[in-house]
């Protein structure tokens, strides 16, 4: 329940930050441009109409002037509300699972090392009680899987490396958890922006039908928006790859840094009983 509720805020906090986000946008746009509007007005009744030659390149200029903020914000809108608010909402569902794996891993990483000590200490010192509740007082899977050997310890070394293996399974599971939905919404993300080019066509086809010519100016404006939902579609891909392939990483030192360590765990069993015959 608890892991619930903090996936739950993190997808709230990410919808109200895109939110407040576009919203300040649009009244920092609406106020610029009353200023701009009032300007030009009074420019215009105070000083004479001058004719200038057009300058090329003054288009680009102000392309180029504009934040790049605003340039996505306008072509997210020009790519329609539909498709681009799903593409969107695989973004922030992707993000907020990615983020909760990557807060997940950080808090099961162990200094294996130094959990094998405090371990080995405690056997000399306490023997296996000893030993188990150093494991139940450290966080992680390592140390779990530390719990579950050490309890089988009166069974003979073999039913502790099968504890160890079996508990592993388990463990690995708990790790890879959600990343199927995160690998799903990179597959979703470019299938929805492909979707939206092919209706954003024949909607171009349409216009163009109903037009009765093949206007260069309405064939270029309908294919041009109808391939800003792929543009989008790839982006949302490429980004929440980028995550799924870190917390991937993520994952294969904790698993190495387990098999490690379970093979240390067993040699000092073996060194215990040993000592103890």
């Amino acid at each position: 329940m608890k892991k619930l509720f903090a996936f739950l805020a993190v997808i709230a906090i990410l919808c109200f930050g895109v939110s407040n986000k576009i919203s300040a946008q649009d009244e920092e746009a609406t106020s610029v441009d009353t200023v701009e509007a009032a300007a030009d007005t009074a420019t215009e009744a105070a000083a004479p109409v001058i004719e200038t030659p057009e300058v090329e390149g003054e288009v680009e200029a102000e392309a180029d002037a504009t934040p790049l903020h605003t340039q996505v914000k306008q072509k997210f809108i020009e790519g329609g509300s539909t498709f681009m608010g799903i593409v969107l909402l695989c973004l922030i569902f992707g993000l907020a699972l990615a983020i909760e794996r990557i807060i997940y891993l950080n808090l099961a990483t162990t200094n294996t090392d130094k959990l094998l000590d405090q371990i080995e200490e405690a056997l000399n010192e306490g023997g296996i009680e000893a030993a188990k509740e150093v494991c139940r007082n450290t966080r992680g899977p390592v140390a779990s899987i530390f719990y579950q050997g050490l309890d089988r310890s009166s069974e003979g070394l073999d039913m502790v490396e099968k504890s160890i293996i079996s508990y592993g399974s388990v463990q690995m599971g708990l790790l890879e958890k959600n990343l199927s939905w995160i690998s799903l919404f990179i597959a979703i993300a470019p299938m929805l922006g492909f979707m939206g080019t092919v209706i954003g066509m024949i909607q171009a086809f349409d216009d163009i039908r109903q037009a009765g010519n093949v206007s260069p100016q309405i064939v270029a404006q309908g294919i041009g928006i109808a391939l800003i939902t792929t543009l989008f579609g790839l982006i949302v891909a490429v980004i929440l790859q980028v995550f799924y392939n870190y917390i991937l990483s993520k994952i294969d030192a904790i698993v190495n840094k387990m098999e490690d360590a379970s093979i240390s765990m067993v040699d000092l069993l073996i060194k215990f009983n040993i000592k103890n015959k």
